[in-house]
């Protein structure tokens, strides 16, 4: 997917001015955030986010044996494991698969890194037709190949009349309004390429080290007709998803889908663990796994190495408000809100992403509801001191924040600064006391006035009250 996060202020204007998209917005309180909040009643979730957040970082603080303990037990149980420093070298190695199995069709389940690796692409160039399976991203590819605005709901940004006319364009079908039966449309468009495909790639929502195996979580049961009919199997994921134990994973998987859906489990949870045995009756004759680096490693160790323990439920993004009012295509990466406001600035560079580290509010909802614990606030901030330090900011941000810098230790020149300000100020908004215009605050003015001061700073109001109050 090409990064155009560079262009997220234009964006998020745009974004802000569509009511249809606000109206559809909507949704994340409504369904995402209200169905979280009551499924975490459920656990302790404290005690279970420590847990996780505890059995995450005890994987990434000794990657390298994790990583080479899944190798081989995955080998052992006859996958072909294999590694990709950068997402181009793993578009390569599927599509390098696909050559070796002589594939002309391929259908996908939802995974966000085969976004990074623009996958379908790739493969429609080498005339293989790669097939979404998941509603939602079924949705977009059939809307001129649409990136998701949502890492679970990828097409949130939607409402059904707007699906409906795309069904009725797409199919050549009559237009059809009601939820179950626009479904079952899709359902019944599907089953004949599950039915023909050579081979099936899904994501990874984690890797079992200690038994080789992959763990994948839907709610439409896509992931199971994906790794079951077809002859190939590959599961591609980044190499942070790896877990030690399968009590690790249990340990997950009571926080991912509560933190995503809202839900106490998901409607299918498989654990897949090598290709079809002698005596099955079913699964794929050929199982790979590709492990994408894609820029993790150089997390590793760092200021950021917290973010790996993200377990893409969607969470910081569903309660933040910034993301509430833009919607996902605005951060113009595969990641949106907090997460990727973090993530993309990481993986592709953060002169990149120069807006996204603002994008945020810095409210802490979403440190709050982050079900392994990641401060994304706190690293937000540090991405912020990043881009002023390397003077990726604008000038002028930078010589306000310097005069700031200046007044803040020198507490008698910002007392009289203050005085001085909130006396001009008052004088500017008049009569009906509202500056329209404000001097290096155009940021505000430009798009509302601003309540003019009474005057007089804090410290001489608070002084006046404790000696009425004398």
């Amino acid at each position: 997917m090409q990064v155009q996060s560079m262009q997220f202020k234009a964006r998020a204007g745009q974004k802000l001015a569509d009511q249809r998209l606000q109206q559809n917005l909507t949704k994340l309180s409504t369904k995402f955030v209200s169905a979280r909040a009551a499924a975490i009643t459920e656990i302790d979730f404290p005690a279970t986010r420590e847990a996780l957040k505890a059995r995450r970082d005890r994987a990434l603080d000794t990657l390298d044996v994790w990583l080479e303990t899944f190798e081989r037990e995955a080998t052992r149980r006859g996958v072909t494991v294999l590694y990709a420093e950068t997402t181009q070298a793993a578009a390569r190695l599927i599509a390098d698969i696909a050559l070796e199995h002589g594939v002309k069709k391929v259908i996908k389940t939802k995974s966000m890194v085969t976004e990074e690796m623009r996958l379908n692409a790739v493969l429609g160039e080498m005339g293989v037709q790669s097939i979404e399976t998941d509603l939602g991203e079924y949705i977009l590819q059939i809307n001129d190949h649409e990136a998701p605005s949502h890492i679970i709901a990828p097409v949130v940004h939607k409402d059904k009349e707007e699906i409906a006319d795309l069904f009725a364009r797409t199919h050549q079908r009559p237009r059809l309004t009601e939820i179950p039966d626009m479904t079952r449309e899709a359902r019944e468009v599907l089953r004949p390429h599950f039915m023909t495909a050579d081979m099936g790639v899904t994501g990874g929502n984690f890797l079992v080290a200690e038994t080789g195996s992959v763990a994948l979580v839907t709610n439409e049961g896509n992931e199971g007709m994906c790794t079951v009919m077809p002859r190939v199997h590959v599961a591609v994921t980044g190499i942070e998803k790896i877990l030690p134990t399968l009590e690790d994973l249990a340990t997950a998987m009571r926080l991912l889908p509560r933190s995503a859906t809202g839900q106490s489990t998901s409607n299918y949870f498989s654990v897949l663990t090598g290709p079809r045995g002698a005596g099955d009756q079913d699964g794929p004759e050929h199982m790979y796994v590709v492990l994408v680096d894609g820029g993790r490693t150089g997390l590793i160790g760092g200021d950021f190495q917290e973010m790996l323990r993200c377990i893409r439920c969607g969470a910081c993004m569903n309660h933040c408000p910034v993301y509430q009012k833009v919607g996902g295509h605005a951060y113009g990466w595969v990641y949106p809100g907090p997460m990727g406001s973090v993530l993309t600035p990481a993986y592709v560079g953060i002169d990149k992403a120069l807006d996204l580290p603002q994008a945020a509010t810095l409210c802490g909802e979403c440190n709050s509801v982050c079900p392994v614990g990641i401060p994304l606030s706190d690293l937000l901030r540090k991405l912020r001191e990043k881009q002023t330090e390397r003077h990726l900011r604008p000038w002028q941000e930078r010589v306000g924040l310097a005069v700031w810098g200046y007044f803040a230790l020198h507490p008698g020149a910002y007392a009289l600064f203050t005085k001085l300000a909130v006396r001009v100020m008052e004088r500017m908004g008049g009569k009906k006391r509202m500056i329209a215009r404000l001097p290096l605050g155009s940021g505000w003015t430009n798009t509302r006035d601003m309540p003019a001061p009474v005057g007089r700073t804090f410290r001489e109001l608070y002084a006046a009250q404790r000696t009425h109050i004398g």
